[in-house]
């Protein structure tokens, strides 16, 4: 996994015309450099600096007590020692690479990109203040963001595998939801399943208990789940380092009711056809603003509020995976929107309205971009679950 998104590295330098990317981290367990993850694959307890270049040689210069696991794993060409002697072993590679260009971990825009810590990129210009190799530093934001954002096949696999666990999870767990729970003792039957297959939470469960508690990045909460409440849950398992990120809803009919209210019905409706306008558009080259525009059209010419939020996040090891985003463009130095999406990205598609008095009608599904629209990767809720 790691070699693979290494060599795909070497073809983005290549791309982007790039020497070589330095990632300089120190002892990583607590505060990581995001990347570290993506292609390097072990943490540090010393310093360590890895160098890919666009030559397609990657190079890891790490603590001698550092170095068995790197060269365990075989992803680096060279594994490079140091004791005492860091400073002068950093300045006698970069000096026999050469590079005309060195991108690092600083980003303004992307916290995925912006893992060097202002500690260690002063420590970087001391090491290289008798080189020219200082005045040739550069983000690689660019870079980074790319490498993120296109997945290998077998990232997509571990994608969908996470995603397909979370449906199933919901599916399982629903057997236990009974009207009378808590928001939290709901988010527990979903961890437990979660865990139950071998993941653990991508982020902490959202439960709303009908319109008792309002859709967003809140808590479960002590509210109880009733006859008339439409309940909606927000939630993704992690497993084998990768996001999932999905939508769930089941309304609890009242003893008198035979079906769901016409006013919920016809809002779960609504956002179904404006994730089924969406998807097909999830393709190569397209402009995430224009995506979500139309998705919002959709709601508002039914009469609905638009949602406030993007209609699509990319998911990955992180689940907001950063890069392009399928959403609105917040000012005008936003330009995650504008952003043409690639075949191999991975995001979500999620919306939904407001229904008075019963809940939030939020509907979410993680997807693949191809060059022919977006391909789901596990089921989706296409119905409504009524109980």
């Amino acid at each position: 996994m790691i070699r693979a998104k290494i060599e795909q590295t070497f073809q983005v330098l290549k791309e982007q015309d790039v020497d070589c990317w330095i990632i300089y981290c120190r002892e990583s367990e607590e505060m990581t450099d995001p990347s570290l993850k993506l292609v390097v694959g072990e943490h540090v307890v010393a310093k360590g600096m890895f160098f890919y270049l666009k030559t397609g040689k990657a190079i890891a210069l790490v603590w001698q007590h550092d170095a068995a696991n790197f060269t365990k794993d075989g992803n680096f060409d060279e594994v490079i020692t140091y004791t005492t002697d860091f400073k002068d072993k950093v300045n006698e590679i970069i000096c026999k690479i050469d590079p005309q260009s060195i991108a690092l971990n600083y980003s303004i825009h992307s916290n995925t990109a912006d893992g060097i810590s202002y500690g260690l990129f002063l420590s970087l210009q001391e090491i290289l203040s008798e080189t020219p190799y200082g005045n040739r530093l550069i983000s690689s934001e660019d870079l980074l963001l790319k490498i993120r954002s296109i997945k290998t096949d077998q990232e997509v696999e571990k994608l969908a595998y996470a995603a397909k666990i979370t449906d199933k999870c919901w599916h399982e767990g629903l057997k236990e939801i009974k009207s009378g729970m808590s928001e939290i003792e709901i988010a527990d039957i979903l961890e437990k399943q979660i865990c139950h297959h071998g993941g653990s939470l991508s982020f902490p469960i959202i439960v709303n208990a009908g319109a008792k508690t309002t859709a967003g990045h809140g808590l479960p909460t002590s509210a109880v789940l009733e006859p008339g409440d439409l309940l909606h849950v927000d939630f993704g398992a992690k497993i084998d380092g990768y996001c999932a990120d999905i939508q769930r809803l089941a309304y609890y009919k009242k003893p008198e009711e035979e079906d769901a209210p016409d006013i919920l019905k016809r809002g779960f409706i609504i956002v179904k056809k404006a994730i089924d306008l969406a998807i097909p558009k999830y393709k190569t080259g397209v402009l995430g603003v224009n995506i979500d525009s139309a998705a919002r059209k959709v709601l508002t010419d039914a009469g609905y509020s638009e949602y406030q939020h993007s209609l699509g996040h990319q998911v990955g090891r992180l689940v907001h995976d950063g890069g392009s985003r399928v959403g609105p463009v917040y000012d005008t130095s936003d330009f995650s929107a504008k952003i043409p999406l690639e075949s191999g990205n991975t995001f979500t598609v999620e919306l939904g309205v407001v229904v008075e008095n019963i809940g939030y009608v939020g509907l979410e599904e993680d997807i693949l971009v191809t060059d022919n629209g977006g391909r789901l990767l596990a089921n989706r809720q296409d119905y409504l679950i009524i109980i």
